[in-house]
């Protein structure tokens, strides 16, 4: 066993049975229901703000953005517009698409050995499938979640969850009738591109060994709430009515702990809050850093301007001319060549 994805795993496992003992055992409604959320949301708040201002405060005097085409320059030079911005419209075009789309990853080549010691190139095309699935579900079913905390629930929130849940399901089995919902895509979705960048992580011998216990960690702890989440919707049929309640509750700061809600909602709104607590912390906040990387948010337009260093400090220079005046002599003695001669007097 990997101890990386191990050690990963049985933290989540621990947060796991710290909420189910603590509300069955112990009754701890207030803790996990109250205290711990709103810990969490301070916590989430105070980190991204401290993490972006941090980021918005670093120098960054030139322009250093990652290019892969052509510059512009001469007008009869065919200019890569968006893969080389010149100008911030074609910035703001390049970050839309790496944003929403993945464009780098899209791109994204790997290369192999074949026989006879020689390599090709191939598509990432998976990985780029993988990836944009498990954020664009992961948006889906966080903006999907705001019908719990608004009354009433906006309009758009409620297409999408009528575009969400296209399919509904009706079936018999032979021991009792279930009659489920309407089949939310987006978390299943979202379960299947989890186990997908798990097993990658896990069984690509190149991609675990640059892989840490915290690329893991999220992953197993996102997969345990859409786990909870799904066994709530599909299984245990808990009361929607009083977690309305519970969350309208939270938001407006009167709280009022649920009744009839069993242990596995607070397991998925103690590792949910577990994850904005982790948040700001972790490589998740590339989600905010990916609009201050001057890499990408600059244009390349260091042929038509000239960048100088804003916080370089003066510093006191010696010219070639004082350094002939104060050398002359030695030169012309090592026979070097000088720009002035020696007069008469030395």
């Amino acid at each position: 066993m990997n101890s990386k994805y191990m050690f990963s795993l049985v933290a989540v496992i621990i947060l796991f049975l710290l909420a189910y003992i603590g509300i069955e055992t112990a009754g701890l409604y207030t803790l996990f229901g109250i205290w711990i959320p709103y810990a969490a949301v301070f916590i989430f708040a105070v980190g991204v703000v401290y993490r972006v201002v941090d980021w918005a405060q670093s120098p960054v005097p030139f322009r250093i953005p990652t290019t892969c085409g052509q510059q512009k320059s001469l007008p009869w030079i065919r200019h890569a517009s968006i893969d080389n911005p010149a100008e911030n419209n074609n910035v703001v075009l390049r970050m839309f698409l790496e944003v929403v789309f993945f464009r780098s990853l899209f791109r994204n080549m790997r290369f192999d050995f074949n026989k006879g010691n020689k390599f090709s190139y191939e598509w990432e095309k998976w990985l780029w499938v993988g990836a944009i699935a498990f954020h664009w579900t992961l948006f889906v079913v966080v903006v999907r979640h705001l019908r719990f905390f608004t009354e009433p629930v906006p309009l758009c929130i409620q297409w999408l969850e009528t575009l969400d849940s296209f399919l509904r399901v009706e079936f018999m089995t032979d021991f009792l009738q279930i009659g489920l919902p309407g089949v939310f895509m987006s978390g299943l979705v979202l379960l299947a591109a989890l186990i997908y960048l798990l097993l990658r992580r896990m069984f690509i011998p190149q991609v675990n060994y640059i892989s840490f216990s915290a690329d893991f960690f999220p992953l197993f702890l996102i997969m345990g709430i859409a786990l909870s989440g799904l066994f709530m919707r599909y299984l245990a049929k808990v009361d929607i009515v009083a977690i309305k309640a519970f969350t309208m509750g939270l938001v407006t700061f009167h709280p009022v702990i649920p009744e009839g809600v069993g242990s596995v909602f607070y397991v998925h709104l103690f590792f949910v809050s577990i994850l904005l607590a982790y948040f700001p912390f972790s490589k998740l906040m590339h989600a905010g850093g990916v609009f201050l990387s001057p890499t990408r948010n600059m244009a390349n337009n260091s042929r038509a301007e000239r960048h100088v260093n804003p916080w370089n400090y003066p510093v006191k220079v010696h010219t070639y001319e004082e350094y002939e005046d104060e050398f002359r002599e030695k030169m012309i003695e090592a026979g070097l060549p000088v720009e002035k001669e020696l007069t008469n007097g030395g």
